[in-house]
């Protein structure tokens, strides 16, 4: 095993769910906020599709749309990031595409099939 991989395999999560593009997910964000001097953490959910997966080890990335007030948000996160607290699967979906960008065209919602 290379001196690189070594050092990855600590920094990397054991506990991740399988979760792949298409499904509905509620991911935790750990939040900093800084008020009067004292820093305070919290978690916040980001609620949305899992329209890509780039990478691969400690470097892969997912991306996340949601709709919120009528206005399209894509965060996008490392998978094996400090700053996720979890990832729920809410909805599993099964797509037949790797990247969903096409949805970023569509005005209303999209329905994706669910995986059984």
């Amino acid at each position: 095993m290379d001196i690189i991989e070594k050092i990855t395999a600590k920094q990397m999560k054991k506990d991740l769910p399988d979760f792949r593009v298409g499904d509905s997910v509620v991911v935790g964000c750990i939040i900093t906020e800084t008020k009067g001097g004292k820093a305070k953490e919290r978690v916040q959910d980001f609620k949305g599709t899992v329209i890509a997966r780039k990478g691969k080890g400690v470097s892969e990335t997912f991306t996340v749309r949601g709709v919120y007030s009528g206005v399209g948000v894509e965060k996008t996160f490392h998978v094996h990031s400090n700053k996720i607290a979890y990832i729920n699967i809410t909805k599993p979906g099964m797509v037949r595409r790797a990247k969903l960008y096409f949805l970023r065209d569509r005005k209303s919602q999209y329905k994706i099939k669910e995986r059984r």
